[in-house]
């Protein structure tokens, strides 16, 4: 039977957190036949094993976010698919949310976002994602769009190398509206915590000037690869 909801994980060498984010989406789809949970795997640590203690389907991509994103939706079969970081944590009613958006005209959209991490400044960084500026957006936000939608932009980009998700929201808005959803996404500051919250947050800003200049991808991976830890 297919799925109304495909939830889609790339997850690369996520052993640490993938457990945590399978056993949240498993209890909020508990009882339920239209969702179904993909992670789609590169790296070659535990992450395979432990997902696979999961009722979820699980594949193997080449490495690189996009192309695992890619692998993951030709392996879905929902008619609305929703992206989510291996480190990220949905809002208790995201189903509801998403399908509350898509019947009232929604074709894509996120939800805004929160760290596990109470320090003022991380959750003042939370708190501008409710804006549409597109320095306001990341992955970690999550994904949902519907499964017609992404196939008529044609997926994510695979020569993308970094800001695939905001590359991929370009391409959406110049067919329809992007919604940013009044919940919370809950993501790890584990980032943060070991690059420097301000440090780590300026490297990002400088990402979004770069790939807004038209910097090559490979500029703008080197840079981010150089800068952090």
């Amino acid at each position: 039977m297919e799925a109304e909801l495909s939830i889609i994980i790339p997850a690369w060498n996520e052993e640490a957190v993938i457990g945590k984010t399978l056993d949240s989406l498993c209890h909020a789809a508990a009882g339920r036949s239209d969702i179904e949970i993909v992670v789609s795997i590169s790296g070659d640590d535990r992450t395979e094993q432990i997902a696979g203690r999961f009722p979820v389907i699980v594949c193997r991509s080449e490495k690189g976010r996009s192309k695992q994103m890619n692998a993951g939706a030709a392996r879905s079969s929902g008619r609305i698919l929703y992206f989510l970081h291996a480190d990220t944590i949905p809002p208790s009613s995201f189903i509801d949310d998403i399908f509350t958006a898509v019947r009232n005209g929604g074709e894509a959209g996120c939800f805004q976002m929160e760290f596990d991490d109470p320090h003022w400044i991380m959750q003042l960084y939370g708190w501008f994602t409710q804006f549409s500026l597109p320095v306001c957006r990341g992955g970690d936000q999550s994904l949902f769009i519907t499964a017609e939608l992404f196939r008529n932009i044609g997926g994510f980009n695979e020569s993308m190398q970094i800001m695939e998700d905001i590359e991929i929201i370009d391409r959406i808005q110049r067919h329809t509206s992007f919604h940013i959803l009044d919940n919370r996404v809950t993501t790890s500051a584990r980032k943060y915590q070991v690059n420097g919250m301000i440090r780590l947050q300026a490297i990002f800003g400088t990402i979004h000037l770069m790939y807004a200049f038209g910097c090559s991808q490979d500029d703008i991976r080197d840079f981010y690869r150089n800068s952090i830890s």
